[in-house]
């Protein structure tokens, strides 16, 4: 029997390597023989680059780069062994993690940092970047990751303008002779999950801003400035992409990989599926076992778990899913086309209890369902 392994992480007690671990000795547990392949996966959020590093046999290239406040840090990306892809995170030189809660300001912050990252893969020859946006603590448009790579910014004076989040609003003019020429050569694909379009009432500086410490005056001021961005970027790039699902991803990123990096944004789901090759070892499963922490209506809509099961469904394959909460109806299973879906909980516990013990606990949900699974065909 063949069986594929690719779960993502149970948040806060196991990575998704670790699940795969537990579930394969749990199969083992019950078939010694079976045959067993684990690809650990990810949503296009954390842990993404490091899961796509691995899959590809790459290493870890670690880059003298700003944070978010302009602060000398060193950050981190993937590469591929061949040396053609970069895996990157944006939130490894632009992430909230990076400031304490008294730092967040996204009238300050930028991107630049991001744009170091992208710059120094460049530097490698690489011809394909995976960008993912997840976690930014900036509101700027993407001008911050755009002067890294040669963009320039000005006002109504023709004087030079800092890339951050309170400069949008007084950009008149946008320079892009100097930029970094190489990117006309290479393929950026964006990881990006969310579809809220650049401004406006569900925009990024309204929904996201808060979280990265705007009060409802900055909001005004970051709202204001992505609109002068668009204004000004729309007519310099002869495209008006405010309104594309994902431009107001990241505090505007993700319009601003559609303007300065000729991106395309794609959900993380589906790239990582593409790049880890999964679909071709779904072809040769005779059950494919999946996982997360929690499985919710929120887990339908796009994560590991149902970008999995549609690759199933569509080659006939039998889905288990395991998790720590099971929170949908077994119409919302059938619906999804997952053919088992349990939790790993089994008996009464508190979290801190379920999180000590979870490798164990996934390793025996995983004996029961295979001897289940098995002993029905």
């Amino acid at each position: 029997m063949n069986i594929l392994v690719a779960p993502d992480k149970f948040r806060g007690s196991l990575e998704a390597i670790d699940v795969c671990q537990a579930v394969k000795e749990g199969i083992l547990l019950a078939y010694p023989n079976a045959n067993v392949t684990t690809i650990p996966l990810a949503d296009g959020g954390e842990g993404t680059a490091q899961i796509l590093t691995q899959q590809a046999q790459g290493e870890t290239i670690k880059v003298a780069a700003s944070d978010p406040l302009g602060r000398p840090i060193t950050a981190s990306y993937g590469l591929s062994g061949d040396w053609q892809t970069a895996f990157i995170e944006m939130a490894a030189a632009s992430g909230l993690a990076l400031l304490s809660k008294e730092e967040r300001n996204p009238l300050l912050t930028s991107t630049y940092g991001t744009g170091q990252l992208i710059k120094d893969a460049l530097d490698r020859g690489v011809t394909q970047i995976i960008l993912g946006i997840g976690g930014s603590a900036t509101t700027d448009g993407g001008i911050g990751m755009a002067e890294a790579l040669g963009f320039r910014f000005y006002d109504k004076n023709d004087v030079l303008l800092s890339p951050k989040g309170e400069s949008m609003h007084d950009i008149r003019r946008i320079d892009s002779s100097e930029k970094d020429s190489r990117l006309n050569a290479v393929s950026i694909t964006v990881a990006c999950d969310v579809t809220n379009p650049l401004y406006g009432p569900n925009g990024a500086a309204h929904i996201y801003g808060p979280q990265k410490g705007a009060d409802p005056e900055m909001i005004e001021i970051l709202d204001n400035g992505l609109k002068n961005l668009s204004k000004i970027a729309s007519k310099t790039f002869e495209k008006d992409i405010s309104e594309d699902p994902g431009a107001g991803a990241a505090g505007g990123l993700g319009a601003g990989c559609l303007w300065f990096l000729n991106a395309v944004l794609k959900d993380g789901v589906s790239i990582v599926i593409e790049q880890t090759h999964i679909a071709e070892r779904i072809q040769k499963a005779d059950l494919v076992i999946t996982g997360e922490g929690k499985v919710d209506e929120q887990t339908l809509s796009g994560k590991v778990v149902k970008g999995l099961a549609d690759f199933c469904n569509m080659n006939k394959v039998p889905l288990a899913v395991v998790c720590g909460t099971l929170q949908i109806t077994p119409e919302q299973v059938r619906n999804a086309g997952i053919t088992y879906a349990v939790s790993v909980l089994n008996r009464p516990m508190d979290l801190n209890q379920a999180e000590a013990e979870a490798f164990g606990l996934v390793r025996d949900a995983t004996f029961h369902l295979v001897r289940l699974f098995f002993s029905n065909r």
